[in-house]
C-alpha cells in the first residue's frame, strides 16, 4: 500500500534484489538440499553461498560458525537452552530488564518452572546498562549471559565486547540478541568474546521466517531441533532454501548499504527528531543520544497516548509504532520506557519512528509537516493538558 512506512524495527520490505534470488527456489532449483542428485546439489550451493553472505555481513572466522533458523526468537530460545544444557550444574542467567520477550519469557519460565536464578540487569535515564550491577551478577554459577546488542524501542546499543569479555572471564557463554543491530552497525565477531549472536532477516529486507544464530567454532552446543543431519545437526528440519537464499542476498545489500545507514538514514533521523523537538513542548527524545542505531527515533510525547498518536498518523497514511504497549490492551508503558524511568506523563506517548534505506527527505519533511498538528490537536482533548502553550498539569508520578 501507498503511504510512509517508519516502522522497520517491526519489519522491512523485501527488497527487489533478495526477491529476485529468492523466486528460482520455488520453481527451477526447488530440489530438496539433502538429496543426492543434480536438483539437490544446486540448492546445497546456494544455500552455503547464502551463508558466506551472512558471514561476511558479522565479520566471522567461519561460514560454519552460521546456523540458519526460522528466526530471532528460535536463535534466541536455541543459544539460551544449548548453554543450560551444556553446562548443567550452573543454574545462573544474567540478562537485562530490557530484552525482547524472545529472551525475557524464556527467561521468566526457566526460573519459575525450572528453578534456574536470572539476574536482570537495570538501565538508566538512557537506557544504558548497570555495568556495576553486571559485574557483580556474573560469578562462576552464571551459564550464559544473554544481552541484546541495540534495543528494539530506543536504539540504544549496549557495549557488547565488554560485556562479553566480562562474561568470558568467569566462564560464561555469552550470547547477543542482534535483531536489530546487524546490518546498521559494523561487527567482527571474528575477533570478538561473543560466543553466539541472534539475528533475523524481516529486519534487513529479507522475508520473515529465516534468520540464523551465529554459534562460535568450539563451542559446546546442544541443538534444540532434532531429528535429521541439517546444519551440520545443529538444526533439524529441511531447509527453508527460498527464505535462506534471500536472507544471504540481503546480508549482502546490507553490507554494501551500511555507510548509507550510518551517513543519509542517520541525518534524516537527526532532522526529523530535530525539527519535531523545535516544534512541539513537552516532548524529548528517550535513549542515549550519542550511541543509539543510525535509524532510531523515539520520541516521548507528554500529556497524550501513544496509540491515539499512530491513530492519526495512519489517518495521513503515516506508520510508526507505540513505545506503549497500550495496543495490547494494557494500560502499563512498555516495559522498557519503566525501566528507563521515563514518567507516565511521557511514557504513555512514547512514538518509535524506524527509518530504513528506503527512506526519502520528501517523506521526512511530510511527517515533520504532519506531526506538531496531530499533538497540539490530542492535546487539546487531553484533561491534563491546559492548552497550547500553557504549562501542563502533572497528573502521575515518575518511576522509582
Amino acid at each position: 500500500m501507498a503511504g510512509i512506512y517508519l516502522d522497520n524495527n517491526a519489519t522491512t520490505r523485501v527488497d527487489a534484489e533478495v526477491l529476485a534470488e529468492m523466486l528460482p527456489l520455488f520453481t527451477q532449483d526447488f530440489g530438496n538440499p539433502s538429496s543426492m542428485h543434480g536438483f539437490g546439489a544446486a540448492v546445497g550451493g546456494k544455500i552455503e553461498w547464502a551463508r558466506k553472505q551472512v558471514q561476511a555481513l558479522l565479520g566471522a572466522a567461519h561460514d560454519s560458525e552460521v546456523v540458519f533458523t526460522s528466526g530471532g526468537t528460535e536463535s534466541d530460545n536455541t543459544a539460551i537452552l544449548s548453554a543450560l544444557e551444556a553446562y548443567p550444574k550452573k543454574k545462573s542467567i544474567v540478562t537485562s530488564v530490557v530484552e525482547h520477550p524472545a529472551v525475557l519469557a524464556l527467561c521468566d519460565y526457566l526460573e519459575k518452572k525450572r528453578g534456574y536464578t536470572v539476574h536482570r540487569i537495570g538501565v538508566d535515564g538512557q537506557g544504558n546498562l548497570d555495568l556495576d550491577a553486571y559485574r557483580a551478577a556474573l560469578s562462576e554459577d552464571v551459564a550464559i549471559v544473554s544481552i541484546m546488542w541495540a534495543n528494539n524501542e530506543t536504539g540504544t546499543i549496549f557495549p557488547i565486547e565488554e560485556l562479553a569479555t566480562l562474561a568470558k572471564a568467569v566462564g560464561a557463554v555469552f550470547h547477543t540478541d542482534a535483531v536489530q543491530a546487524v546490518g546498521k552497525i559494523p561487527m567482527k565477531l571474528a575477533d570478538s568474546a561473543v560466543d553466539m549472536l541472534s539475528l533475523s532477516g524481516h529486519k534487513l529486507h529479507a522475508p520473515k521466517g529465516i534468520g540464523a544464530l551465529y554459534v562460535k567454532r568450539g563451542l559446546r552446543f546442544r541443538p534444540m531441533l532434532r531429528g535429521g543431519h541439517q546444519e551440520r545437526s545443529r538444526r533439524a528440519g529441511t531447509e527453508n532454501a527460498p527464505g535462506i537464499v534471500g536472507l544471504g542476498a540481503a546480508a549482502q545489500l546490507a553490507l554494501h548499504h551500511m555507510q548509507d545507514e550510518n551517513t543519509r538514514v542517520k541525518a534524516l533521523r537527526d532532522k526529523l527528531e530535530g525539527a519535531i523537538l523545535e516544534a512541539v513542548p513537552n516532548c524529548f527524545v528517550t535513549g542515549n543520544p550519542a550511541n543509539r542505531l543510525p535509524n532510531t527515533a523515539n520520541i516521548a510525547f507528554e500529556y497524550i497516548e501513544g496509540e491515539a498518536i499512530l491513530l492519526l498518523l495512519n489517518e495521513h497514511g503515516i506508520a510508526a509504532s507505540s513505545g506503549s504497549a497500550c495496543t495490547s490492551g494494557s494500560l502499563e508503558p512498555s516495559h522498557v520506557m519503566r525501566a528507563m524511568g521515563v514518567p507516565y506523563t511521557a511514557a504513555h506517548g512514547a512514538t518509535r519512528f524506524s527509518l530504513s534505506r528506503e527512506t526519502t527527505a520528501a517523506e521526512i519533511d511530510q511527517v515533520i509537516a504532519v506531526v506538531p498538528g496531530i499533538i497540539e490537536r490530542l492535546r487539546s482533548l487531553s484533561p491534563y493538558w491546559a492548552g497550547a502553550g500553557a504549562a501542563p498539569k502533572a497528573f502521575a508520578p515518575t518511576y522509582a
